[in-house]
């Protein structure tokens, strides 16, 4: 059976338990995501702890965002532990997307548009134009002129970037809440089936499965809910 189209973030307190996580969820999802606070705290030794003997696609979630020719240099250095997916910010620039492209030719580079927790409100307070779908489009666009071949935006915005940057690109969403969960920080959220009738490629889903009493279970009903949809 295919694995669902699900990343798991392991915003684990210590690597074993992230590593345990991993090991449950990766019969059923295609995606295990290392977070900023997971890397720094472990370091590459993360990757392998959390990749197993399994093969899961490992997505490391850096977010990173300075000038070019350091986030070419950190792209590089992490390039060699395979990521299959790496985030840089778009509101670094083209130049600085452009260069994480060109450095690390054999992982996805996905430009992250608007943070999920980001509110309308927020926009206005930061100085980024918005309504929040007009900004997310612009970063999308800019994103992909510049090499990038995936996007992180909110379920809200899937839609409207998938018209505008078609079906090669592929489209993460974070803010993917199960039917009844809590919102905790995110404030632009979607239940798993609406994020991929809208457009999205891979949900990012963390602690309605990880924070549940059997995240393996969870992580498998979650799955079977999406092949049904």
């Amino acid at each position: 059976m295919t694995p669902a189209p699900i990343a798991v973030a392991l915003d684990a307190p210590d690597l074993e338990t992230a590593a345990r996580w991993a090991a449950m969820v990766t019969p059923h999802v295609s995606t295990v995501k290392v977070g900023l606070e997971l890397y720094l705290r472990y370091g590459p030794d993360v990757i392998d702890s959390v990749r197993g003997g399994s093969g899961v696609q490992v997505f490391l979630d850096l977010k990173l965002h300075d000038i070019p020719n350091t986030v070419a240099g950190a792209a590089k250095a992490v390039s060699r532990l395979r990521p299959a997916i790496l985030t840089v910010h778009a509101a670094g620039g083209p130049a600085m997307i452009q260069a994480a492209v060109q450095a690390a030719p054999h992982t996805k580079i996905a430009a992250v548009t608007v943070l999920t927790s980001l509110s309308e409100a927020d926009l206005g307070r930061i100085g980024l134009s918005g309504p929040a779908d007009d900004a997310v489009r612009r970063l999308a666009v800019l994103s992909v002129r510049a090499g990038a071949t995936a996007l992180v935006c909110s379920p809200h915005e899937v839609a409207a970037v998938r018209s505008e940057v078609g079906p090669e690109i592929t489209l993460i969403t974070p803010g993917v809440r199960p039917a009844g969960a809590e919102t905790q920080d995110q404030a632009r959220v979607a239940t798993p089936e609406q994020a991929m009738a809208d457009g999205a490629d891979l949900l990012v889903i963390g602690r309605p499965i990880t924070g549940s009493a059997d995240p393996g279970a969870t992580a498998a009903a979650l799955a079977a809910s999406l092949r049904r949809a």
